[in-house]
């Protein structure tokens, strides 16, 4: 089984600030959530974990697994999308004559990406080498395994595993901490 989460909440989540590859730790509140997730889904069975090596994610994921004697391993390929030069600013996708605004509210139409950030090809390429490489031999073995990411990230996964259309890109709504069965 395929299994993925988003991490904890951080400060800048709360103030809707653009995260991206800006490496943010858990809030408290990020903290408690990663901690009752652990207690809810403990009982589900995970073999390995992979995780982005951003803070949050790598914070959320030991909490998360905390005394279950999972491997928690960091792939770059997992890192969340970079937002470029709109990291750290908040509301960012309200700018309806910035490019950000494409990408979150008309994926398909998001060709050029923002200034130092990152385009749709680059994120699927990366991430669909890793699902290639790492998750489809291991699901060919019977192994469980949990994906601790980030929004974008993710959902470029969940989009590449389940044949979302880019247009839908944003339209799985991933939460902080729920844990998403894929297949």
């Amino acid at each position: 089984m395929l299994y993925i989460m988003r991490h904890g909440q951080t400060e800048w989540n709360a103030k809707h600030k653009l995260q991206g590859r800006t490496d943010i730790p858990l809030s408290d509140k990020g903290r408690t959530m990663a901690r009752s997730a652990g207690n809810e889904y403990r009982n589900i069975h995970f073999d390995v974990c992979y995780c982005s090596p951003l803070v949050r994610a790598k914070e959320t994921a030991e909490i998360l697994l905390k005394d279950r004697n999972i491997p928690v391993i960091t792939d770059d390929r997992l890192v969340e999308m970079s937002f470029g030069v709109y990291e750290g600013k908040e509301n960012c996708f309200q700018l309806k004559e910035s490019n950000i605004y494409t990408l979150f509210k008309q994926p398909e139409k998001y060709i050029v990406p923002v200034e130092n950030g990152e385009s749709f090809d680059e994120l699927y390429s990366r991430t669909g080498e890793f699902i290639r490489e790492v998750v489809e031999p291991q699901l060919k073995e019977h192994k469980d395994i949990l994906i601790v990411g980030h929004g974008a990230m993710n959902n470029s996964i969940i989009c590449q595993i389940n044949n979302i259309l880019l247009e839908k890109f944003w339209s799985t709504g991933i939460e902080n901490c729920k844990l998403i069965k894929l297949k």
